[in-house]
């Protein structure tokens, strides 16, 4: 169907499009003698379908060689950046100057992985810490690494972990990378290279573990575009055990299964889900409850941090946010009366929106309100992104900003601890115009406008994206006379339930006036 007649008119509805074959609501096929055919025989039905798949599916396996190869090229490079900081042994001061920082090796220390204490099981003296404070999945990962850098001398463990680390990270980055393209339809090879080349993955791929969870999310969608929801669930309930941010992606696959009377598939998805991250994380529960909860009550605790809009605001004047209450009901409530409008948005649009446009923008609304952005964050949207809408003049509007706020940060976390005030944003430019760094970081303005390029560049990505959503003849994926390349059961499927078939009901069960 071209985008052009799927404006012309409300989607079908469920009698409609069993009329015309098309499947119900049930993820069957419609057969015109009554019977009904999997979603694969389906496939084969349609004249040409199960071969453009297949010829789909060939090409997607002859880029994946060169996908591998520039995501691979983008790790190593993206090693070779923190190796200024790794031949100080990642001094502070230094690792800030030269923005080559991560969370990885020092770390390994600070919670007790060069002294073999095991996550959650084992305390350390951290402050107010007293347990490794991130969800089960990469507690685990932290885990296995430590365990295999232990044939290394001690002096050189740290850095082995770091490197070992690295090369797992690197590997995440490729599944991402082609999971993400398998899923992009007709533009898999732009789509994959937009994600495999970003300067954002080169630059924060190794300051956390984030890429587990991004990894086990784009794979997730990877398997409910084949059709299989209940992997999809176990790799998405792996994904929240490894990071929390993919159980907001629950929220507009139920939204859309609703809107397409796919009540069996979101079924197996939830199941799925709840299975495999109680598998994950019910043994921890039991064994070790103070160090399971410890990310939750962190999470909760925590103030406004580096990043924040809310950082901005309390140094603006804005009082009351050193109130922990406060800032969470501030942050809460906010993302939720976003998360409000997107459910709206999602049975109000005109067509079905893709799936990628709303777990992009669920994803954006907890985050612009959040307590805490810190700058690897950039990878939780960057698949999404280029799913969403992958058109490269925003895109490379968006990196701009998120590169800005990645020297920002750093340069900026160096004048607090000197304790300086910093250069400000002209004498910063003079600085690197002549080809040097900022000795004494940044002071509160330059950084401010790092802050807010990253936070304007992302909410103008939303704002374009909802645009999309509500003109679907606007929409570059459906340009291409596809639906939803990374909807699985949902890819063509006919309206059940939303606020024009709710319109259309109610009208033709009103009595006819004269």
């Amino acid at each position: 169907m071209s985008s052009s007649s799927a404006d012309s008119g409300p989607a079908p509805d469920a009698g409609s499009a069993a009329d015309q074959g098309i499947a119900p609501a049930d993820g069957t096929a419609a057969d015109p003698d009554g019977l009904t055919m999997s979603d694969a025989d389906a496939d084969d039905a349609v004249p040409g379908k199960g071969d453009e798949e297949r010829d789909e599916h060939g090409r997607l396996a002859r880029m994946a060689p060169l996908l591998t190869g520039l995501t691979a090229l983008t790790a190593v490079l993206g090693w070779v950046q923190k190796q200024p900081c790794a031949s100080t042994s990642f001094d502070f001061i230094k690792t800030t100057t030269r923005a080559c920082y991560t969370d990885i090796y020092p770390l390994y220390y600070v919670r007790g992985l060069n002294e073999n204490k095991v996550p959650y099981f084992d305390t350390f003296n951290g402050g107010d810490i007293h347990y490794v404070e991130y969800p089960v999945l990469s507690g685990a990962l932290m885990h296995v690494v430590n365990a295999l850098v232990q044939p290394f001398g001690e002096d050189s463990r740290g850095m082995a972990f770091f490197n070992v680390t690295a090369l797992l990270v690197g590997l995440l980055a490729v599944v991402t990378v082609l999971a993400t393209a398998y899923v992009a339809g007709k533009r898999s090879l732009r789509v994959g290279l937009m994600v495999a080349l970003s300067p954002a993955l080169l630059l924060t791929a190794y300051i956390n573990w984030d890429l587990l969870a991004v990894g086990l999310s784009a794979l997730a969608v990877f398997a409910w575009a084949s059709r299989r929801p209940t992997w999809a669930g176990v790799l998405l309930g792996l994904a929240i055990a490894a990071k929390f941010y993919p159980l907001l992606f629950l929220g507009p696959l139920v939204l859309l299964c609703i809107r397409a009377g796919q009540w069996r598939a979101m079924g197996r998805l939830l199941a799925g889900t709840a299975g495999a991250w109680l598998a994950v994380n019910l043994p921890v529960m039991l064994f070790a409850w103070d160090g399971w909860i410890e990310f939750y009550r962190f999470s909760q605790e925590r103030g406004v941090d580096w990043g924040s809009i809310f950082f901005f605001l309390q140094d603006r004047g804005l009082s009351g946010l050193d109130d922990t209450e406060k800032l969470n009901l501030l942050g809460t409530g906010t993302f939720l009366v976003l998360a409000l409008g997107i459910a709206v948005l999602t049975l109000a649009a005109p067509r079905r929106p893709r799936l990628p446009q709303l777990l992009f923008l669920v994803l954006v609304a907890f985050m612009l309100p959040n307590k805490v952005w810190s700058p690897q964050y950039v990878l939780w949207l960057l698949p999404l992104v280029a799913l969403a809408r992958p058109k490269l003049p925003a895109f490379i509007v968006w990196q701009i900003g998120e590169i800005l706020y990645f020297f920002g940060i750093w340069w900026y976390l160096l004048s607090v601890t000197l304790r300086v005030e910093g250069t400000n944003l002209s004498g910063l430019i003079s600085t690197l115009m002549g080809f040097e760094l900022p000795a004494e970081g940044i002071d509160q303005n330059a950084y401010s406008v790092a802050l807010l390029a990253r936070f304007l560049t992302v909410a103008m990505l939303a704002i374009l994206v909802v645009w999309d959503i509500l003109r679907p003849s606007d929409d570059i994926v459906r340009k291409d006379g596809v639906d939803d390349p990374a909807g699985g059961v949902l890819d063509n499927a006919p309206d059940v339930l939303s606020l024009g078939t709710l319109r259309k009901r109610r009208h033709a069960a009103s009595p006819a006036t004269a």
